[in-house]
């Protein structure tokens, strides 16, 4: 199999078809809602709080709420109290089982669920997803973080309805490093590996650096693409301020890090600071704005379209022009 990354790849353009990139729709559907954009913030502590997840959902974003330090019932309800789509993380253990049955149990729901684990093949992720299935048969489950075509195929079997490829390829992720395994370093390759045996949607979730990886990651088989670092560091963001040499910057740190944890067991995540860059708002009008220019170079009218074009890999054994494949 062809091993590349975001950096080393280049789409190439086609025609272009529309008179203004302003009339290319960037829209997505997924899960039965349309989204104005294929990207979500990554479920970070430092990246999503309830005011941003409220934000997003009103404003036709999808969303995946964080999982830490969270009564996940309360804040469904209060959700579906301001008339909001509820999209929340769950872990797999027998407390993750007891907040499903509470929000069975008072019929709150939720729409979407994230099955939000380091290592997404796994059993533990089989009988949860059972589990939802059994308490809230119409929430749409999104299981992961996996890597490889056989995950992809069991994680759809057992149930879930989409899938989240990635194992440490994020920027606060040292998966890689502590353990030998993982995608890093080849995310949109291992991306284009699992699509391919793919029958649901997928999410592409880390290694995203810049825009254009969006459309990148839409072009080898992504529906939907979750970004941490890029989200993080927003004047809105939950990351604490602090300030270094008259600058200001916002602690971005992974889930997997012991400053979320707690304490320094198992960890696979580091904390860093990003520089403050904003309004969230800002960056998503950007980043639709983005997306539509490579819609247009695509020599399409939507998103689907940017699948339809060929690359070119730089440097390395896969140099050279590939065709659409």
């Amino acid at each position: 199999m062809e091993i590349f990354d975001y950096e080393n790849v280049l789409l190439l353009p086609r025609k272009c078809r529309v008179d203004s990139r302003s009339e290319c729709d960037t829209s997505v559907e997924f899960g039965g809602r349309s989204f104005n954009l294929p990207a979500v913030p990554a479920n970070m502590k430092t990246v999503i709080d309830e005011p941003i997840s409220e934000w997003l959902a009103a404003n036709g974003y999808f969303y995946v709420m964080h999982r830490f330090d969270l009564d996940n019932v309360a804040y469904a309800k209060r959700m579906r109290e301001r008339g909001l789509f509820v999209s929340i993380s769950s872990g797999v253990k027998a407390s993750d089982h007891e907040v499903i049955d509470r929000l069975a149990a008072e019929g709150v729901g939720a729409d979407y669920i994230t099955i939000d684990i380091a290592h997404g093949h796994a059993e533990t992720v089989r009988r949860t997803i059972d589990h939802i299935k059994h308490k809230l048969p119409a929430t749409f489950v999104i299981a992961g973080n996996v890597g490889t075509p056989e995950a992809v195929i069991d994680l759809e079997n057992w149930g879930a309805d989409a899938t989240k490829v990635g194992i440490g390829p994020g920027k606060v992720c040292i998966t890689r490093l502590k353990t030998g395994f993982g995608t890093g370093g080849w995310q949109l390759s291992a991306l284009k590996w699992c699509a391919r045996v793919a029958t649901k949607p997928i999410i592409a979730d880390g290694g995203i650096r810049d825009h254009g990886d969006i459309a990148k990651s839409v072009r080898f088989g992504a529906c939907m693409v979750m970004i941490g670092s890029l989200f993080a560091g927003h004047e809105e963001s939950p990351g604490r301020t602090v300030e270094v040499d008259g600058k200001l910057f916002k602690e971005y740190y992974g889930s997997a890090s012991d400053f979320n944890k707690g304490e320094y067991k198992h960890v696979e995540g580091k904390r860093i600071l990003e520089p403050v860059k904003g309004r969230l708002a800002d960056t998503l009008r950007e980043m639709r704005e983005d997306v539509q220019s490579s819609i247009s170079y695509s020599g399409g009218t939507r998103l689907a379209d940017i699948r339809k074009v060929n690359y070119v890999i730089l440097g390395g054994d896969n140099a050279g022009e590939h065709l659409l494949m």
